[in-house]
């Protein structure tokens, strides 16, 4: 389903109609509200184009001018008198047979309902905030136990995946809290003190080279391998069929970070060759994560080096990519005599775990240098032990809780978890078994599970955390501690510092993956899967690259202070080279991602025209303008579409090339109710006609029905080519474009709207809340100050973190 609309005598909560005329009666003389009464101005716009259909006794569209709503202090209505102003401003109402206001007379009703629904959310915010309480979501949740204990653990298989109702996971507002949920969260912090804690002697570290050729899957004869003086040659991609090198002699039997380095190089070919590693359990591939995708040049031995946290029992599998070969293709001549392209596998180094200390930093974080004893088992355990329990149990719990609360704790805060240590002690448990209950009692209470901030300006500690999870997705360290301590981190010039410091380290790749990753959309990249027939060349590493060319794009233009207009229109591209050929950008290969500057009469540049974002808004079989103009609207402009209705016919994607979707959605532009809507939606939809399902560029749609032959590289592709692309459209001022650069042109005129919708996402992901009415005046000032340093993405981030609305609940 594409788009449906809705028929103007739909119910008043769902009606166009309604909604707009919901605004009557408020500048109506007889029913004027409080504190509207005496605007002539707008009491006369509503006299003059509304009275006359739905005043009196009997008034047409099941709608009276005599019910609607004057408090302005309830928030459903708040919201109701909101959507009123946007069907205004889109020009819905008046319907376009009746009289039509003028601008200037528009602007004057809206304003005066804006200016009501900010007056009355400012009183709601001093007196509750801005958003509800808090919880962690499951990312700052992973994120926060990693730091808290110094310890990389799998965690989010324990947790359940968060819902989002403002476009980002850390809304406050979705953030519940159930049985369930609580359940895994002691789960969660079980399993993280559990590794936490060094219980056993200092593991054995395992530094071996493992020589490919000793694999026992990689047989020497009667297989699709060849044995070479110094490795293995591997012909073929077929995962399904098993054509791979897997570590069968290696698997790891401590959980930790392990360092591999990998040697090999292309075989019989002159072009680099691609493998990707994945890690996981032994036994259960479909459970493995992707490590990454790699090359090696041909014939040129070259070391591939990375580092990866292993969970016991996991191992690393090594597999070809693009090699082409099926199994029996090199079976029916011999590995020895196939001619095609290969990898050769020589050997791969494994070092693990790596530590750097012992105990490690985790243990030592808990428990100092605290004295361990034997529990006497089999098993060689070991545990802390303590000649003076709760005088020890105090200690560690007051260091534990200020860095979990993530503020100064006091002795009440203290109290109960140590009422817990006491009552194990008294139950003739250990000491360290004590402190296991004291620390996981602390790891679920609402102090940790929840943000503390109180309505009004935020303290300092409540300050360090808004910062630290904008930036971090984390709790904050030791340095923003003390600064709020000391009551210096409200200061401009010490906020700017922590800024930088912040977004210059190594976890602040969580802001460009958490926010960079919801706001433009790429955590749907695998929610559509492009048919075969029509998409040949679609592959797991084109959507890899795809993702990581977006990722890469909006850290270099943060870490540059690069104007955000880039994110519009850009003339370099982080590229390596499969992406490069995607999008015709030429003499690159390798997986290596380089800052490229695109030749000129390129169409790409900006997110808008990544392979990621125009994946992540098609299906798997065609495009569609209303789905592409409607992330536009929202994610660049801040000026999401109203939701749809449900009464008109959706549009099916025709495949087949016998009708484009310009015309199927000239059927939805006819109907009066639904063209207010499409006359802002389909044009930046439109514009980007000429990118196909996967994000190549495209002057023909592609059918499987009627169209004419398509031949590449002298084979004849299962697809036909379909009718033209017509990417020109006219937007709903008036102002035309033909294709998708003049209408990144357009954009470009209004560099403070784009300002102003970034600003607005950044404040909502910041906040964990949506930025209202209240907060215009703020976010034009933000816009002011970001316009004199041309626009500069890391200068915005610096206005935001400055601004009231970011230092207030």
């Amino acid at each position: 389903m594409i788009h449906r609309m809705t028929r103007p005598s739909h119910p008043l909560r769902t009606t166009i109609l309604s909604a707009t005329l919901w605004l009557v009666a408020l500048f109506l003389p007889t029913r004027c509200t409080t504190a509207l009464a005496g605007d002539e101005v707008a009491s006369a716009f509503f006299e003059k184009y509304c009275r006359s259909c739905h005043g009196g006794s009997e008034p047409q569209g099941e709608f009276s001018l005599d019910a609607l709503p004057s408090d302005f202090a309830d928030r459903n209505h708040r919201e109701g008198w909101l959507r009123i102003v946007e069907q205004l401003r889109t020009g819905a109402m008046p319907p376009k047979e009746k009289p039509q206001p003028t601008a200037d007379e528009i602007a004057s009703v809206v304003e005066a309902i804006n200016s009501r629904v900010a007056a009355a959310e400012s009183a709601v915010i001093a007196a509750q905030g801005r958003t509800v309480l808090r919880r962690l979501n499951r990312a700052e949740y992973v994120n926060t136990v990693r730091d808290l204990l110094a310890v990389d653990v799998e965690l989010k298989d324990l947790l359940p995946a968060d819902t989002s109702i403002t476009g980002f996971d850390n809304s406050a507002e979705s953030m519940h809290i159930s049985s369930y949920l609580m359940k895994s969260y002691l789960d969660s912090a079980e399993r993280a003190i559990n590794a936490a804690i060094a219980s056993g002697p200092k593991p054995d570290v395992v530094k071996k080279r493992f020589d490919i050729k000793n694999e026992k899957a990689v047989k020497a004869t009667g297989s699709v391998y060849r044995h070479l003086d110094d490795g293995v040659a591997i012909f073929s991609s077929w995962v399904s069929a098993n054509i791979q090198v897997t570590l069968w002699q290696f698997h790891s039997r401590v959980r930790g970070k392990y360092r591999f380095r990998i040697s090999g190089y292309g075989f019989q070919t002159q072009k680099p060759v691609t493998f990707h590693i994945m890690a996981g359990p032994m036994n259960a591939a479909a459970q493995q994560d992707l490590v990454g995708y790699f090359d090696v040049p041909a014939d040129k031995p070259t070391v591939v080096e990375f580092e990866w946290s292993m969970e016991p029992n996991h191992t690393i599998r090594i597999i070809a990519d693009d090699l082409g070969a099926t199994p029996p293709a090199v079976e029916k001549v011999g590995a020895e005599n196939y001619q095609g392209p290969g990898l050769v596998v020589q050997w791969v180094d494994i070092e693990g775990p790596l530590l750097d200390a012992w105990p490690p930093r985790s243990h030592r974080l808990l428990f100092g240098d605290m004295p361990q004893e034997h529990t006497g088992d089999r098993s060689g355990r070991r545990e802390v032990v303590s000649q003076q329990p709760l005088i020890d149990a105090e200690r560690i719990l007051r260091d534990f809780t200020r860095r979990a609360f993530r503020r100064n704790v006091t002795d009440s805060d203290i109290r109960p978890f140590l009422a817990r240590v006491q009552t194990k002690l008294d139950e003739n448990a250990s000491f360290e078994e004590a402190m296991r209950v004291g620390l996981r009692a602390v790891m679920v209470s609402p102090h940790f599970l929840f943000l503390r901030e109180r309505p009004g300006k935020l303290d300092d500690f409540a300050l360090a955390s808004r910062l630290s999870y904008f930036l971090w997705s984390s709790l904050p360290d030791e340095e923003l501690r003390d600064l709020a301590e000391q009551g210096l981190l409200n200061q401009p010039t010490t906020l700017r510092q922590q800024v930088e410091r912040m977004l210059h380290d190594p976890k602040a790749a969580a802001f460009t993956e958490n926010f960079a990753g919801q706001w433009l959309g790429l955590r749907a990249i695998d929610a559509t899967t492009p048919d075969r027939m029509l998409y040949p060349e679609y592959d797991d590493i084109l959507k890899v690259s795809s993702v990581k060319e977006t990722l890469l794009f909006f850290d270099e233009i943060l870490k540059h202070d690069l104007s955000l207009t880039n994110f519009v229109a850009s003339d370099f591209a982080m590229l390596n080279g499969r992406l490069a050929e995607h999008y015709g950008v030429p003499d690159m290969e390798g997986m290596e991602f380089h800052k490229v500057l695109l030749p000129p009469g390129s169409h790409r540049g900006g997110v808008l025209t990544m392979a990621s974002v125009l994946k992540l808004t098609a299906n798997g079989t065609t495009t569609s303008p209303i789905l592409r103009g409607a992330w536009v609207l929202d994610r660049i402009l801040g000026e999401p579409p109203p939701k749809p209705n449900v009464d008109v016919e959706a549009i099916e994607p025709d495949i087949r090339g016998a009708v484009t979707i310009r015309e199927q959605l000239s059927k939805h532009r006819d109907i009066a109710a639904c063209a207010s809507c499409h006359v802002k939606i389909d044009p930046p939809g439109f514009a980007l006609e000429n990118f196909d399902v996967i994000g190549g560029w495209r002057d023909r749609y592609r059918s499987i029905g009627q169209g004419d032959r398509v031949i590449i590289d002298g084979r004849r592709q299962r697809y036909l080519h379909g009718p033209a692309v017509d990417a020109a459209d006219v937007l709903a001022d008036g102002r035309k474009f033909k294709d998708i650069d003049e209408f990144k042109q357009l954009l470009l005129e209004d560099k403070d709207q784009l300002a102003r919708a970034l600003a607005e996402k950044l404040l909502t992901y910041a906040t964990g809340s949506v930025s209202t009415t209240s907060d215009r005046a703020e976010l034009d000032a933000i816009v002011d100050r970001v316009r004199d340093k041309n626009y500069g993405f890391r200068s915005l981030i610096h206005e935001i973190v400055q601004s009231d609305v970011f230092q207030s609940k």
